[in-house]
């Protein structure tokens, strides 16, 4: 049983990229496929699928290399479920001077620090990617 399904998303994630896998097999949830689609918008993964598998769906996430370098430099969680962290729309951080990305849980969905400040909108930080 996994407390933080966020947590060990990114945590499957930096350990695939670190032995250089291609793919990544991650449980399946809403939540988890629409950071995946954030980490693809923002060229930091290849592609990703629902595979429907038996006895749960799973999420498969292609990684990205670019000269036998990976995309993905590293993740962070930020929000955890001991110690959740909110911003407001003033204060939405800003990852290694704005190449990496934060991305956040909004009123409006999930979606990254910028996209929210140019919407206007505060809400939970989720983690950064770099």
């Amino acid at each position: 049983m996994v407390n933080d399904p966020i947590a060990d998303m990114l945590t499957r994630i930096r350990n695939a990229v670190m032995v250089g896998h291609e793919s990544v097999l991650i449980p399946h949830s809403r939540v988890k496929t629409a950071i995946a689609k954030i980490l693809k918008e923002q060229n930091f993964i290849g592609d990703y699928e629902v595979v429907k598998a038996k006895p749960a769906q799973m999420l498969r996430v292609q990684l990205r290399y670019v000269d036998k370098q990976p995309s993905v430099l590293g993740l962070e969680r930020v929000s955890r479920p001991g110690l959740r962290v909110y911003a407001g729309k003033t204060e939405i951080p800003r990852v290694y001077g704005g190449l990496g990305v934060a991305i956040m849980s909004t009123s409006q969905g999930i979606m990254t620090g910028q996209q929210a400040w140019r919407k206007k909108l505060g809400g939970e930080v989720l983690c950064y990617v770099w």
